[in-house]
């Protein structure tokens, strides 16, 4: 810690916690409950809490309180939240999306540990088969969203050892999940499929991310825009306790299979404030049929009262740097794209008009208007990424001792005397 944080009153995270003896996690709880304020050191990625403050708490003990509206604190070691960006068991997300492959940070995820490349994840035949003939029946241009929820429960019916919850057996479900996902989506159209079983070989590689573009895109995937892709996937993996995170983990709390797990997930990320957020960023920059009709697309949300997709973060107050490096990866892989200018229309319109800057769901939807994607891409991406994420939770949520059970504030009717009797807060049945 600089001199300048010593002599401001501020300490980080490491001397707040040792003070006060809790976690670090902690630490942030207390502030999410306006306990303890906090600020961001210079550099930017460390937290610096008021000493005067944790001092008067530590002499006071631990706060107790009621819940605030809409608040839960779970312990994770899994991602924290800084500045601008997410931080994964420490590591800082833009550095592994500049660098990394989807399945090294899903692993470093799932185990904290730097793991050896392995053989390509695939799914199991058999739950590929099922999940590919239960969408026989669905009707033509279903978004990808709505097939993933369909083929995630295929894949769980097929799966004999999905109930194996030890962390061994979760990482080895979540690589043939993952694979399943991907595999069980239809390929683009105007990507040919030969017969049986499995849709086209992918046009972008073997990995996960190569795997995905030949079902978002059906012309090959070329090196920039690939590499934007799996930045894509890494940048998506966790976001902490968002919505659907948290549904995930209330899920595994409660032993469900890591199939229920995502299934889980895929329900709440589809909301239109969450993973949903995408399309609507989509569908804005489709509007832009040349820079000039950029002014009305967004004026007339404006004027609507709607909120603008892709603009603006509950937590990145001052800027989403996912977004920043994805959209920098667009720009050095499609320069001079029509596509990219019409993104780029809407990003000067949002200035002009002073919202806030551009959010992840912008990014990823920019990517896709270069690409080629096919409608609802943008939360295939999210929903594939963010799944390495729930099974991280599931994980860590499997050991634990208790299921996750939030309790109500009442306010309704006035109760009798015997039954409004206070009960300990905290996790039950």
């Amino acid at each position: 810690m600089g001199e300048d944080d010593q002599v401001g009153g501020w300490i980080d995270a490491a001397a707040a916690a040792e003070r006060l003896g809790v976690k670090p996690a902690t630490l942030y709880a207390y502030v999410s409950r306006g306990v303890l304020r906090r600020r961001h050191a210079p550099d930017g990625r460390r937290s610096l809490f008021d000493a005067a403050q944790v001092e008067e708490l530590a002499r006071r003990g631990r706060p107790r309180r009621g819940p605030g509206p809409g608040e839960l604190a779970i312990e994770s070691t899994i991602t924290a939240l800084g500045a601008d960006r997410p931080y994964y068991r420490g590591r800082d997300v833009l550095g592994l999306a500049e660098h990394g492959s989807f399945e090294q940070v899903a692993g470093w995820l799932w185990t904290g540990r730097d793991e050896p490349a392995e053989a390509p994840w695939r799914a199991r035949d058999e739950g590929v088969a099922a999940a590919v003939a239960a969408q026989s029946g669905l009707p033509e241009g279903l978004l990808p969203m709505d097939r993933l929820q369909v083929i995630v429960a295929a894949l769980a019916a097929t799966d004999p050892v999905r109930h194996h919850l030890d962390p061994e057996g979760v990482t080895a479900t979540a690589r043939s999940l993952i694979a399943g996902l991907v595999e069980a989506l239809p390929a683009a159209a105007n990507t040919p499929s030969p017969p049986g079983r499995r849709n086209a070989p992918p046009p972008g590689g073997e990995g996960v991310a190569g795997r995905l573009w030949g079902r978002l895109c059906p012309r090959p995937g070329e090196e920039g825009t690939l590499r934007a892709l799996e930045a894509a996937l890494i940048l998506l993996a966790d976001h902490e306790l968002a919505a659907s995170t948290l549904a995930a983990r209330v899920a595994a709390s409660v032993r469900a299979d890591p199939y229920a797990v995502v299934a889980s997930g895929l329900g709440v990320l589809s909301g239109p404030l969450h993973g949903g957020a995408s399309y609507g960023a989509e569908r804005l920059i489709a509007e832009v049929t040349d820079p000039a009709s950029a002014a009305q697309a967004v004026g007339a949300r404006l004027r609507a009262g709607e909120r603008v997709p892709g603009f603006g973060h509950v937590v990145y107050k001052s800027g989403d740097g996912r977004a920043a490096l994805l959209l920098d990866l667009v720009r050095a892989a499609a320069p001079g794209h029509p596509r990219l200018a019409a993104a780029e229309a809407v990003l000067d319109e949002a200035e002009r008009r002073r919202l806030p800057s551009a959010n992840i769901d912008f990014a990823v939807a920019a990517l896709g208007a270069v690409a080629g994607f096919v409608p609802g891409a943008g939360e295939a991406v999210f929903a594939v990424a963010r799944t390495a994420g729930w099974l991280a939770h599931a994980i860590e949520e499997y050991g634990g001792a208790h299921p996750l059970r939030p309790r109500a504030v009442y306010t309704g009717p006035p109760l009798p005397d015997a039954a409004s009797a206070p009960r300990r807060p905290g996790r039950s049945r």
